[in-house]
């Protein structure tokens, strides 16, 4: 391990983090050139994940929410660092055909039971969270298996997220961040997402996107490099980021032929300049 003497890669010897940098803007001009280019490559060929039995959604204040109910069983839904406090419905008239939804007054959720029966193939209602933020549902009945649907309102994650950054200061909460996605973590007010992307080769090194971590005035990447070439690769010897970002640090000081290692990236949110 071969950490640069630094205060900022002090604070992180205990990640099991190769190598660190901080606060650089530009590419060095060395071999490991390509792998900065591999990054952004990566960054911007983004695919879809596949999809889970949860819905994941992130909606703002007056947001329609498209979402896919069971019939015949019940999908919860839950706001995430928030929770109901009122949904409105229009009644069929037909109590025994509508669906129904519960509230569920502990922790904020709501449970939506659609019967077989129930004559329409869509389901629409507004709810209201504790926050004070109206969202209007718009569903599709498609799913045969109980379900559940989690909701992120952006404006709550990044007003805790901007405190704790503005209180640590840029380098602090880019090494915070970085410990964070190195140790499989999320910092308070970070949203996290897989963010699968095409493997992007240049040279030797392949490099593929695997997370994003989302905050206020940081975003954070994480990132698989393999080595397919016939020689080690010296990533300890890479001491500045690529272009645009804030930080960046390597799983491994040396990457032999055929292995694998992480990296993670800090950027500024709003993508690579």
């Amino acid at each position: 391990m071969s950490l640069f003497s630094t205060p900022l890669s002090a604070a992180l010897a205990g990640t099991g983090l190769a190598c660190f940098c901080v606060g650089a803007s530009r590419v060095p001009d060395s071999g490991l050139r390509a792998i900065g280019a591999a990054f952004v490559a990566a960054s911007f060929a983004l695919t879809a994940v596949p999809a889970h039995a949860d819905q994941f959604v992130e909606a703002a204040d007056n947001a329609t929410i498209d979402c896919e109910l069971a019939r015949g069983e019940l999908t919860r839904i839950a706001l995430v660092e928030d929770g109901f406090a009122n949904v409105s419905k229009i009644a069929s008239g037909f109590p025994y055909n509508d669906f129904q939804v519960t509230h569920e007054p502990v922790r904020g959720d709501i449970y939506i039971s659609v019967p077989p029966q129930f004559a329409s193939d869509k389901v629409s209602f507004f709810a209201t969270s504790k926050a004070g933020y109206v969202y209007r549902f718009a569903c599709r009945l498609g799913g045969v298996d109980a379900g559940q649907l989690f909701i992120t309102n952006p404006a709550l994650v990044r007003s805790e997220a901007a405190e704790w950054e503005q209180e640590s200061g840029q380098n602090e909460a880019a090494i915070r961040l970085i410990e964070a996605m190195a140790s499989d973590g999320v910092l308070p007010g970070f949203s996290a997402r897989a963010e699968l992307s095409r493997p992007r080769r240049t040279g030797a090194i392949e490099v593929q996107q695997v997370a994003q971590y989302d905050g206020a005035a940081l975003t954070g990447q994480r990132f698989l490099i393999r080595n397919m070439g016939k020689d080690p690769i010296a990533l300890g010897e890479e001491r500045e980021a690529p272009a645009g970002a804030l930080a960046f640090a390597y799983g491994r000081d040396t990457l032999p032929p055929g292995e694998a290692t992480s990296a993670f990236l800090v950027f500024s949110t709003g993508g690579l300049e």
